[in-house]
C-alpha cells in the first residue's frame, strides 16, 4: 500500500512513483501482487481535489492504481486512517513517503514523530505481522532557501530512524529507506514534486529496498515501457498549485 502525500497521489497527467514501482515490479517479481488502498485517483489542480484519473499512462490499470494519499496530507492525517485501511485492504507492506508537509505547516520534528509512532502503532495493531518502508523526507526548495526548515528536516529524519528501528520487530519490521540521490533541476518540476526521473528515483528507493531487504523483485532500472513525457497530459490544464510554500 503507497501512503504518502502531494508527492505520491501525483497530479493530473502525471505517470507517479506509484506507476513506475507497478513496472518494475512486473518485470522483475516472480509471483502475483497487487498494489492496494482506499483511494486510486490524482489530484486535479482545477477541482482541488483527488477526482482525475487521466494517469499518464491511460494502459495503467485501475487496480493498480490503489494508495492511500493525499495532496496536502501528512503523518498528522494518516494516523487516524491507517488502521481502518489496513484492516479492509490487507497490505502486507507500506511503502511510506510523508513528513515535508507536516513539517511545512503543522507539527515540529518531535511532534512529526510522536505522529509517526501513532501511525505506525495503529498500523501494527490492524495487523501485528505488517511491514513497512519509510522514506525519508527529501529537500524541497524550502530547505535550500530557509536552513531553518532544513534543520527540522534533518532532526525529523534522525527521530523516523529511532522510531522505527525502536518499534520493528523481527515479525513487523519498519525499515528505513536510502534517501535517493535528489536533485531539485532534475527531480522535481516545481521544487518539490517528482518530475519523471523522480519518478523513477523514488521507485528504486522503495524497490530497492524491497529487494534487498526481503528479496522481493529485483535491482531497479529505468527500462520502463512507457515514454517520459505523459502521453495523456494536456498543455491547457492548470498548473498543479504548489504545496509547500516558502512561506
Amino acid at each position: 500500500m503507497p501512503v504518502g502525500d502531494s508527492m505520491t497521489i501525483g497530479s493530473s497527467g502525471d505517470f507517479t512513483w506509484r506507476y513506475r514501482l507497478w513496472q518494475h515490479l512486473r518485470a522483475t517479481y516472480d509471483g502475483p501482487f497487487r498494489l492496494v488502498g482506499p483511494r486510486d485517483a490524482l489530484h486535479d489542480a482545477a477541482t482541488g481535489a483527488a477526482t482525475s484519473q487521466r494517469y499518464g499512462d491511460p494502459a495503467f490499470p485501475a487496480d493498480a492504481r490503489r494508495h492511500l494519499a493525499g495532496w496536502g496530507e501528512g503523518w498528522l492525517h494518516m494516523a487516524p486512517l491507517i488502521g481502518d485501511a489496513v484492516r479492509a485492504h490487507r497490505p502486507d507492506t507500506l511503502l511510506v513517503s510523508l513528513g515535508l508537509i507536516d513539517l511545512g505547516f503543522y507539527t515540529d520534528p518531535e511532534q512529526t514523530a510522536a505522529n509517526v509512532r501513532a501511525f505506525l502503532t495503529a498500523a501494527r495493531r490492524a495487523d501485528p505481522h505488517l511491514r513497512a518502508v519509510l522514506l525519508p523526507v527529501l529537500d524541497n526548495s524550502r530547505a535550500v532557501d530557509d536552513p531553518e526548515f532544513a534543520a527540522g528536516c534533518a532532526r525529523f529524519n534522525a527521530l523516523l530512524a529511532e522510531t522505527a528501528a525502536a518499534l520493528t520487530t523481527p515479525a513487523s519490521p519498519f525499515v528505513l529507506a536510502p534517501a535517493p540521490a535528489w536533485d531539485l533541476a532534475r527531480h522535481t518540476y516545481d521544487g518539490t514534486h517528482p518530475s519523471p526521473a523522480g519518478e523513477h528515483a523514488l521507485a528504486a528507493a522503495f524497490a530497492g529496498t524491497l529487494y534487498t531487504a526481503w528479496g522481493v523483485g529485483g535491482p531497479y532500472t529505468r527500462a520502463a515501457t512507457a515514454p517520459e513525457q505523459a502521453i495523456s497530459a494536456d498543455p491547457a490544464a492548470p498548473a498543479p498549485v504548489p504545496e509547500y510554500a516558502a512561506g
